[in-house]
This record gives structure tokens, sequence and C-alpha cells, in this order.
């Protein structure tokens, strides 16, 4: 029997490993006669030098995208190993400021991309970290520059955690900005900070707190509705009702994260259950898997899950 051994120097073992070992020995149960060993930051592949072959091959192509992404998962183990290949979960979505390529990088991201295009209104959960706002953003303003939309609206409930707007300092804007904030950071990924002043100044994007979307009928547009865990059901029913003409409507949010006194009063929770299964709605559930921030990121979602 030949032996092989495979470095992990660089590598979160944990994360590429998975958790009691579980990656290893779902491509350990595809090679029954071969025998595949974790020891520290090694792995050893006893067998045949077919199967060596087969097997390296398998976990090099794991290292590449573990490196890549920062995760990989038993999707990518099944795709290598039946199909020869990892799906790299870069499908193009449109180019951003100075060429730059804004991609879909998960299964789900992809999903969610097919369903905006499918449907008139989607409806998007998962946790911190899946790219939910950014992705809402990135195909309104794909939508926009394409002319198939002439204007954005981005909204958020204001959910106060012990204060009211009426009492903080500033203007509107001034007491608004810091719920809004997260609408800016993905907005900045795309276009310069400048563009972005440009289109809000001349109204076609239009970043406003819910309470502000009663009584108007938007046409020709993508509205936006992030942190919709924080909605009510009134909110809600009074947002989706808000839709026009030609229009589109994203409404994102984290179950897992409601800061409501009652997570029963869950407004997104509500339409969830009522939409489901109705034509023209698509609903797509990012997972733990297609966190896309620091690594750390998933842990921490695991040990509060």
């Amino acid at each position: 029997m030949l032996e092989k051994t495979i470095n992990l120097n660089a590598i979160e073992l944990v994360e590429f490993l998975g958790v009691e070992n579980k990656n290893i020995i779902q491509i350990q149960s595809a090679f029954p006669d071969a025998k595949i060993i974790s020891r520290g930051n090694k792995i050893l592949i006893k067998g045949n030098k077919i199967l060596i072959q087969k097997i390296d091959e398998v976990i090099r192509s794991l290292i590449i995208k573990y490196e890549k992404t920062g995760n990989i998962n038993q999707d990518d183990i099944n795709s290598k190993i039946r199909n020869g290949k990892i799906n790299n979960h870069e499908n193009l979505i449109f180019f951003g400021s100075e060429g730059k390529k804004i991609n879909s990088l998960s299964l789900n991201q992809d999903e969610f991309v097919n369903l905006s295009l499918k449907n008139d209104i989607v409806f998007v959960t998962g946790p911190a970290g899946t790219g939910k706002t950014f992705l809402s953003v990135v195909l309104a303003i794909k939508a926009l520059k394409e002319k198939i939309i002439r204007k954005i609206v981005i909204t958020r409930p204001v959910v106060e955690a012990g204060e009211h707007l009426g009492f903080l300092p500033g203007d509107l804007e001034d007491k608004i900005n810091p719920y809004l904030r997260p609408i800016y950071d993905s907005l900045e990924e795309i276009f310069p900070a400048k563009k972005i002043q440009q289109l809000i100044k001349n109204k076609t994007i239009e970043i406003v707190p819910l309470a502000y979307m009663r009584g108007r009928t938007l046409k020709d547009s993508y509205i936006l509705l992030d942190e919709a865990q924080n909605t009510i059901t009134s909110q809600i029913k009074m947002f989706l009702t808000r839709m026009g003409k030609n229009s589109k409507m994203i409404i994102s949010g984290d179950i897992t994260q409601i800061d409501l006194k009652s997570k029963k009063e869950s407004g997104f929770i509500d339409a969830l259950k009522r939409l489901k299964n109705t034509k023209g709605i698509g609903i797509v559930e990012f997972q733990e898997k297609d966190v896309l921030r620091h690594s750390l990121v998933k842990k921490i979602l695991s040990k509060y899950s």
C-alpha cells in the first residue's frame, strides 16, 4: 500500500476538515478502498496509485476553493467527487465601477439572482454575512444601469433601543443615517462616493426609513426593504402594497436577529408564511455555509444557533 502526505500549513483546520473531521469522512466514504487520516496539519492518504491520485486531486481542489473563498462545504465535495470539478460559484452578475466584476459566490446566491429575474417580489432570509443586503443593492443597480427601471428606493425599519428619533441630535438625515449606514456601505462597494451622492441628489436613488413609505405608489422602481425581520405585520403589508407598475421588490431579513419586543410580532415571518407558494413571489433561504465574511463569523453563528 502506497502513502502520500498533503500539508495544510496555512489553513484553518476546523474550517477545512469540518467539525469532527466530517469533510474528510465524506471523502473517505467515496473511496472505501483507501485510507485517509488527518494528523495535525497534515492529511495522510493510503491506497493504490490510482486511488491516491484521485483523492489527492479532490483534496487539492478543495484547498484551492478554501484559499479563494475561506469556505468549503458538502456540496463542494459532492460536486468534485461526482462531476470532477467544484462549482467555483463565481457567476458574473455585472460590472461595477472601474470594471469591477461583481459575482454571485454561492449556490444560494445564484438562486437569489435567478429568482429575482423570474419574480417581481423576492424574500431572502439568512444569517449575517451571506450578502443579502449587498446582493439586493447590486441587483437594483444592475436593473437601473440596464434601464429596466428608473428609480431605486431603499428602506429599513427604524427600531430604537430606548431612544426616540425626536430626541436624537441633528436634522432628519442625521437622525436616520446610523440606521441606514449598511445601505451606504453596500452602495460604496459598487460606486464611488461622489457618484452615489449624485444619484441620491437627483433622487434616482432614494434611501428612507420605512415610516416614510406610507401613502406612496412606486412605479418603474426597484424597491428594497432591508432588516425586514424588525417590521410588524401592518408595516410589511403597507410596504408590499406600495408596488406600482413595472416595479420589483426584494425583502431581506434575518429571523435570528429580531429586535422587536416579541418575535411573534415580526411581520417578516408572518409574510413568509402567508405568501409562500404565491405565483410571482420567490423565497430563498441562505444558510451558515453561505457566510462570506471572516471565517470566525461562521463559528460565532454556530455557537448562537
